[in-house]
């Protein structure tokens, strides 16, 4: 391995700069040893320089720090994992009575309840966010039948933080700070906007007329902490990597998390109904995917304007953590990871999915109509050059966002499988057609499984 910082600090640069995102870090943990580098603007209209030490928003990878705390719970026998909710917490109601009565904690953290994923409500700055925030979920649409199918479900962590609230007595944030940070000996790990001013923090950036420009919004709001406000640096975060990687132990020798939790988080749990975005299986919190027959675990986070990328290989004893505020982070983490992953252990990142090399002739009018759930509005049209998705942020997102629908041009790989274009970045994205058993139509995209309405 090339451990000198200066080529990784060059690469990450030449990389970052090619793919216009403003700042980043990087950290590559290869068993003791850590390696760190730094480029560019932590926002672009004060210039402050990106340094090793700067904290950016971690955002999902968060939901795995949730599943954590959630999993201390169930070592310290407060918590079941296949007990239902109800009996932590007797207030809770539902859309749907039935999954009110069911739903597991398993379920939030494999994103199996069925509970629609995108519930941004803000409740306020108070301790009681997460609280009021559960009582909202009371008017959350029920988008599919509990265990189904799989669907990525913010608001289900946020519940899962509202249980760590509950059997902890204090808020998810001090729960964070007193079962993770303070043991892990984590100096720039935060989850409070006013915390991360104390600190050299990004700020996200967004595309605006082809520029990067500073985001409207500097983060989402606390109702949403357990799904994804963690604030944090490269090198803490590979803290959190590493206590998982030693099987729960901090690197000062104590305790974190039982052995068997440890295991089981990383356990295969669920597959996937598209394979092509996030991998093939998720576990209790974790992301699982199979890079060449070498299984990995790992997440992604994506906040306003800024975007992060974790990824674990147990076997070598490899974590490599990737930080960005703007720009295409998602072709910045595909080129970087394949060089030091390479490097590393000689194991392929697969490329994305997108076109196939031979036009394959799919008929995409079965699959026409308009499908939505909270916060989305996905309307599948035929014109006169293909198929295309519109796709439009709707509700509170859309008021934070100002986003305008984008058009996605379609191209078939299969007969229910499709890639369609992001006309900003030029990435493709999958786009799954599918049936559930009991016949209701959906379309898996965005990691999402979003209902075909019956009008």
């Amino acid at each position: 391995m090339t451990t000198d910082n200066d080529h990784w600090n060059r690469r990450l640069a030449e990389i970052a700069e090619r793919h216009d995102v403003p700042g980043a870090t990087l950290g590559i943990l290869h068993g003791e040893e850590l390696t760190e580098a730094a480029y560019g603007v932590l926002n672009l209209r004060t210039g402050v320089e990106t340094t090793t030490d700067s904290l950016f928003q971690i955002g999902s990878i968060s939901k795995v720090w949730t599943a954590t705390l959630v999993m201390q719970l169930v070592d310290e026998g407060k918590l079941q994992l296949d007990a239902p909710l109800v009996e932590v917490l007797p207030e809770l109601r539902l859309s749907d009575p039935g999954v009110t009565a069911k739903v597991t904690m398993r379920h939030l953290l494999t994103h199996t309840s069925g509970i629609d994923g995108d519930i941004f409500t803000d409740t306020g700055r108070g301790d009681d966010c997460l609280e009021k925030y559960t009582a909202v979920l009371a008017d959350a649409a029920q988008n599919h039948p509990l265990e189904a199918t799989w669907s990525y479900c913010n608001s289900g962590f946020s519940l899962a933080g509202r249980v760590v609230e509950k059997l902890t007595g204090g808020t998810w944030d001090a729960a964070v700070r007193e079962r993770l940070v303070t043991p892990l000996g984590l100096a720039h790990t935060v989850t409070l906007p006013e915390e991360a001013l104390l600190h050299r923090a990004a700020a996200g950036h967004m595309t605006q007329e082809g520029k990067q420009v500073v985001a409207p919004v500097w983060g989402i709001p606390r109702s949403a902490g357990p799904a994804g406000s963690i604030v944090s640096t490269a090198a803490d975060l590979l803290a959190f990597a590493r206590m998982h990687l030693d099987g729960g132990v901090a690197a000062d020798g104590s305790r974190v998390l039982s052995a068997d939790s440890a295991a089981a988080m990383a356990e295969h749990q669920v597959e996937l109904p598209d394979k092509h975005t996030l991998g093939d299986s998720w576990g209790l919190g974790w992301e699982r995917a199979d890079w060449d027959g070498h299984r990995l675990i790992g997440h992604d986070g994506n906040t306003i304007g800024q975007a992060a990328f974790l990824r674990i290989l147990p076997e070598r004893g490899i974590a490599v953590a990737l930080l960005t505020n703007g720009g295409n982070g998602a072709k910045l983490y595909e080129e970087l990871y394949r060089e030091i992953f390479d490097e590393l252990a000689g194991v392929p990142v697969p490329h994305p999915l997108g076109p196939p090399a031979t036009p394959v002739d799919v008929d995409p009018t079965p699959f026409v109509g308009v499908y939505e759930r909270a916060s989305i509005r996905q309307e599948m049209s035929v014109g006169d050059d293909g198929p295309v998705m519109r796709f439009s942020i709707t509700g509170p997102l859309a008021e934070v966002l100002q986003e305008k629908p984008v058009d996605y041009r379609m191209v078939a790989v299969e007969p229910n499988l499709f890639v369609c274009q992001d006309p900003a970045t030029g990435n493709w994205v999958p786009a799954t057609f599918y049936e559930l058993p009991t016949g209701e139509k959906y379309v898996h995209f965005g990691a999402r499984a979003t209902p075909r309405c019956a009008s």
